[in-house]
């Protein structure tokens, strides 16, 4: 009996100690633990007071510690004066911050919104332009440079088109030139007309119709055509139909259109600065498009040169108009002097073809106008337009 109770308080002895021992392993691991979330704890604290002192305007990014199993228990049960402290700081840092944005935010002006002034309408340009300087010197002795000429008219725009900037223009003119193989007498024509015609406050363009190939000219066709291709550009109102080496002596003799056709080359130099004969209506003219309409356009069939001009003279006077002018100071204008051109020799068949105007214009003119175009093109001072007119 001794010997087994010296076992067994021996094995009891040993159970005591093993116990003691886990115990205080058991305890060391929990200071261990415990230590750590202080340390951890206290790095949270720094590291949001030193976030919150950096900036204002975001809220702290927590960094969320390791999970360790048990721990929270731990924490809970041991709440320290420190995490009380913890507490309060960052209620009365929460507090603060939004006083602190609010001095931090720039101060917001109150912008009041800009008041646009109303585009101003423009009026009317003035039936008589204030621009006009009456009587012009006009010369064909000096060498020309169309580089030059569009220097000096930095207003235009493609195609020779102008329109004033401060009224709005009374007329929308489009100037017609029949033209072939007459490159010298456009540049003076360039050079002497843009001026005048920005001077006159008109919103124009210039088309210059060239006749193709070598065929006897046809003018009058040529005006046709040129009044059909600008209207596929713009709404032009009123059409002025210029030989191209006619030039204006003042720029009062405005190139737009009247109640009346106006024949604006009323006093020329190669007359004498007078009109040959009372039906005259050659050189250059305007017609607005209701009295262009009223007489069928202008014929077709005048192969060469002469009697286009009276035919549309008779064809003015069948339908009841009568042709306004200039006074002869005013309507002043010089030619620039020319061989005839080849394949432009007088028309043969003029007179009879006169006498017969008011049996002919129903069906010869602009209802009856077959034309190709080879080539349309736009340079600064003019629109080119080259044209197929057919045979005689």
């Amino acid at each position: 009996m001794a010997g087994d109770s010296t076992v067994n308080f021996s094995l009891l002895h040993r159970t005591c100690k093993l116990v003691v021992l886990l115990c205080f392993l058991h305890i060391s691991v929990t200071v261990f633990f415990y230590v750590r979330s202080l340390d951890i704890r206290f790095a949270f604290v720094r590291n949001q007071q030193s976030h919150s002192n950096s900036t204002t305007d975001m809220n702290p990014v927590r960094n969320i510690p390791e999970y360790t199993p048990g721990l929270e228990l731990n924490m809970a049960a041991t709440k320290t004066q420190k995490d009380q402290t913890k507490e309060q700081t960052a209620k009365v840092k929460k507090a603060e911050e939004p006083e602190k944005k609010k001095a931090e935010e720039p101060e917001k002006k109150t912008v009041e919104p800009v008041k646009k002034e109303p585009e101003k309408k423009l009026e009317k340009c003035p039936e008589t332009s204030p621009l006009l300087v009456g009587a012009l010197r006009v010369e064909f002795n000096m060498p020309l440079d169309l580089q030059q000429v569009e220097k000096e008219n930095p207003n235009l725009r493609p195609g020779g088109r102008f329109w004033p900037r401060e009224c709005v223009a009374q007329q929308k003119v489009a100037i017609i030139i029949p033209f072939r193989k007459r490159e010298e007498h456009l540049k003076f024509w360039l050079y002497y007309l843009h001026p005048i015609l920005q001077r006159q406050q008109l919103d124009y363009g210039v088309y210059v119709i060239n006749q193709d190939g070598d065929e006897t000219f046809n003018r009058a066709k040529l005006l046709n055509i040129g009044y059909v291709e600008a209207l596929k550009e713009y709404d032009y109102e009123c059409f002025v139909f210029s030989d191209v080496d006619l030039i204006p002596m003042d720029d009062r003799n405005t190139y737009k259109c009247f109640s009346q056709p106006r024949h604006l080359s009323v006093s020329m130099d190669k007359f004498g600065f007078k009109l040959p004969y009372n039906q005259y209506f050659g050189g250059v003219s305007s017609l607005s498009k209701e009295q262009y309409l009223k007489i069928n356009g202008f014929p077709n069939n005048y192969w060469g040169w002469g009697g286009e001009d009276d035919d549309i003279f008779n064809r003015l006077s069948s339908r009841g108009m009568s042709i306004s002018r200039p006074s002869g100071d005013i309507g002043k204008c010089r030619m620039i002097r020319h061989q005839r051109d080849k394949k432009n020799d007088p028309n043969p068949q003029r007179f009879n073809r006169i006498a017969h105007t008011r049996e002919t214009m129903q069906k010869d003119g602009i209802n009856s106008l077959t034309y190709r175009v080879v080539k349309a093109e736009k340079f600064h001072l003019y629109t080119l337009i080259t044209v197929d007119v057919g045979k005689p």
